[in-house]
């Protein structure tokens, strides 16, 4: 787009023989629309439009996602504290003692936990 403006700015200028621009080339004006067309076509042929675009549209879907969440009452803040409140709950059960959550042991490691093992039928 900036090449545009200045070309368009550079055409006016030279049409209307403006100070230095008077006996300025054609082709010198005429120039940054050669420059513009290569650009449009280095962009569309790498992708890049096509990213910025696809990123356009997941930022609209997220922002809409966003909105009915919070229009249902459940809103992306509330699921974050839940979440880290859910975690922090599991770490605490699963370093309580008497609770045999996923780091308790289950077997002994070795002969001397073996040895301290509460007998059953006490």
């Amino acid at each position: 787009m900036p090449f545009v403006v200045v070309g368009v700015l550079l055409m006016l200028a030279r049409w209307l023989e403006f100070g230095p621009f008077a006996n300025m080339s054609w082709w010198v004006a005429l120039a940054p629309f050669v420059m513009a067309v290569l650009w449009w076509e280095f962009a569309d042929s790498s992708g890049w439009t096509k990213r910025r675009v696809m990123d356009k549209l997941e930022k609209r879907k997220q922002d809409r996602r966003e909105a009915q969440m919070v229009s249902l009452g459940m809103s992306p803040r509330r699921d974050r504290v839940m979440a880290r409140a859910q975690k922090a709950k599991a770490v605490t059960v699963s370093a309580d003692p008497t609770h045999a959550g996923r780091d308790a042991p289950s077997k002994p490691k070795d002969a001397a936990d073996a040895a301290i093992k509460r007998d059953p039928r006490l």
